[in-house]
């Protein structure tokens, strides 16, 4: 059986209605990401990974 996912919208998205969100759901063992504008396409991660990104985005480990 299928669960429908609860997506969350970023607090770091433009604030708008638009379609221009990144959005994330939490499932027991898996977190999935996606665009709002393409909600078809969706980045399956767990949560060590992703903690690991973001931590070194904040350290600026990925300069821009």
């Amino acid at each position: 059986m299928t669960h429908a996912r609860h997506w969350q919208k970023s607090t770091f998205s433009d604030g708008s209605d638009g379609d221009t969100c990144v959005e994330l759901a939490a499932t027991p063992t898996t977190l999935h990401l996606r665009e709002s504008d393409t909600p078809d396409t969706e980045l399956t991660t767990t949560r060590a990974p992703l903690t690991h990104l973001i931590h070194g985005i904040k350290s600026g480990r990925f300069p821009t």
